[in-house]
């Protein structure tokens, strides 16, 4: 289930993730919203 959340994210992060998602809808010719992305690098990286 997902939350609805309000963080701050650093603008040299912002911008990062904005090109990881980019990256994303280009190589999979599909749609990748920030959230899932965001969401994406932090299931990846706390485990």
């Amino acid at each position: 289930m997902s939350r609805r959340v309000t963080i701050m994210i650093d603008d040299e992060l912002d911008k990062k993730i904005r090109l990881r998602q980019a990256k994303l809808i280009q190589q999979e010719q599909a749609s990748f919203s920030y959230s899932k992305v965001l969401n994406d690098v932090l299931r990846k990286n706390m485990k």
